[in-house]
């Protein structure tokens, strides 16, 4: 079957140059889609520089958000071949070998919906994640507690991962393979998130078309975790995003109560206020 690669990018000239480097010979990819998120003037006319016959650019005039990006790259795939197996990837992105990518596409069948690699983020390894429900989601908000109600409920046990495959609720959204067959019967990504949780929202629609998600143990990809993000965009700011995106997420797929929201709302405003006055003492120590 073919195979498209979507790579979204936005002011990280660097890294996407690198992705591109690395797999614009792969065999196995028919067609790679960039889709820019409206970069700098300057950024914008040196990526024109990394197109050809199989590497497509999509300009977007704004910066609609992540899911918005990725399924304005999946419909062009499916404009030019009507069925195809995508592989979605952030631009800092390092993949190993065109066999990986081959392997990661063969899950792709049955009631397989979503296909992952282990994300390497530094030290740590991304292997997926529970869905948090609206209570766990609220205590995760709750700043120097969060790693350890992260890891006791939400993160997966190590023996989890002891088989060739582990079906988990999440993957990263960073790096995933899809069919374009279960991306339409799923209407796509939710674009009302502008980043962060849209792989738990996406991972809740493949649920509901009766389809599973895995993590292959044995593929790894290698993630230079946020730097695009880092660039663009300050601590504060990014927390704002995440926990807007947060509330939607439970108030529309995990049917959060008022109470629940009302929990959500008040924790995400605390931890930025605490957050706040941190970052403040740090930048005030560094002066």
């Amino acid at each position: 079957m073919t195979t498209g690669m979507v790579i979204v990018h936005y002011n990280d000239l660097e890294s996407l140059t690198d992705l591109i480097n690395n797999v614009k010979d792969y065999k196995i990819l028919d067609k790679i889609i960039i889709v820019d998120n409206n970069s700098k003037k300057e950024i914008k006319t040196k990526l024109k520089e990394l197109t050809n016959s199989k590497i497509e650019l999509i300009e977007n005039s704004d910066n609609k958000g992540f899911s918005y990006a990725i399924n304005i790259g999946c419909k062009r795939l499916i404009e030019l071949y009507k069925e195809c197996n995508i592989i979605v990837s952030n631009s800092d992105i390092i993949i190993n070998s065109e066999d990986d990518l081959k392997e990661l596409t063969g899950y792709l069948k049955d009631d397989i919906g979503v296909v992952a690699p282990v994300v390497v983020e530094g030290n740590c390894l991304n292997r997926g994640w529970r869905n948090p429900s609206p209570l766990i989601d609220a205590l995760m908000n709750i700043v120097y507690i969060h790693r350890r109600i992260r890891k006791k409920y939400v993160f997966y046990k190590e023996e989890h991962y002891k088989d060739k495959i582990s079906y988990v609720d999440v993957v990263s959204g960073c790096f995933f393979l899809i069919n374009s067959k279960t991306l339409e019967n799923i209407d796509f990504l939710d674009e009302n998130v502008f980043l962060y949780y849209e792989e738990n929202i996406l991972s809740k629609k493949i649920k509901d078309i009766n389809k599973k998600e895995i993590v292959c143990n044995d593929i790894s990809i290698i993630h230079n975790h946020s730097i695009s993000i880092d660039k663009n965009i300050k601590n504060i700011k990014k927390l704002k995003i995440q926990k807007k995106s947060q509330y939607y997420f439970q108030k529309v797929y995990n049917k959060a109560n008022i109470f629940e929201r009302v929990l959500l709302k008040l924790t995400a405003f605390l931890s930025r206020v605490i957050l706040s006055i941190v970052y403040f003492f740090k930048d005030l120590i560094k002066k």
